[in-house]
């Protein structure tokens, strides 16, 4: 399937009232600490696609992944959501597996769900990481099309343990319904 990938500010008049609410729901996207998943599903008005990109186990991290998640082993996972063609949201995250339940792990290898859709299952918290700059890289290395402007990394945690590092970037998929927007 071939996706439209803008970065989330592409196509928008600057200081026009579009570019002034766009700007708005990006600082919003980004300090937002619940499901990105939810909110993309919510924007598109139902079910998103899952795009699995590249998907493997390693244990071959990066340093900023080891600083932060226990373990030995790894699940590396590129993903995209999208609707209608029109990509939302380029994700990279590192699943730490030693610290995940058997029957989550087992749902994240298959693909299938988006792992915002997890969090309903599990109680966790989020923290937000600085100076990820590397992985940011690695993801746009992957999708494509950097934006440093609409990226962030965060640290998901367990009771247990913290078990995954996401690094996100929210696309121009993300403005539908926005006045005056391309994806009208």
């Amino acid at each position: 399937m071939k996706f439209c990938r803008r970065r989330f500010a592409d196509g928008l008049q600057p200081g026009s009232a579009t570019a002034a609410w766009a700007e708005t729901l990006l600082k919003v996207l980004l300090a937002q600490d619940g499901s990105a998943t939810l909110l993309c599903e919510t924007i598109a008005g139902g079910a998103v696609q899952l795009t699995v990109l590249k998907q493997n186990i390693t244990e071959h991290v990066p340093p900023e992944v080891r600083q932060h998640l226990p373990g030995q082993r790894f699940m590396e996972r590129f993903v995209t959501l999208s609707s209608g063609g029109e990509v939302m949201m380029d994700n990279l995250s590192y699943i730490a597996l030693d610290a995940m339940e058997p029957s989550v792990c087992k749902i994240l290898e298959e693909g299938q769900v988006p792992i915002g859709h997890l969090f309903d299952r599990l109680w966790v918290r989020k923290k937000s990481l600085f100076g990820m700059e590397s992985l940011h890289e690695r993801l746009w290395a992957q999708s494509g099309l950097p934006d440093a402007r609409a990226v962030r990394s965060y640290l998901v945690s367990t009771p247990a343990a913290p078990c995954m590092l996401i690094s996100e970037t929210f696309r121009a998929g993300m403005r539908r319904g926005l006045p005056g927007d391309l994806s009208e």
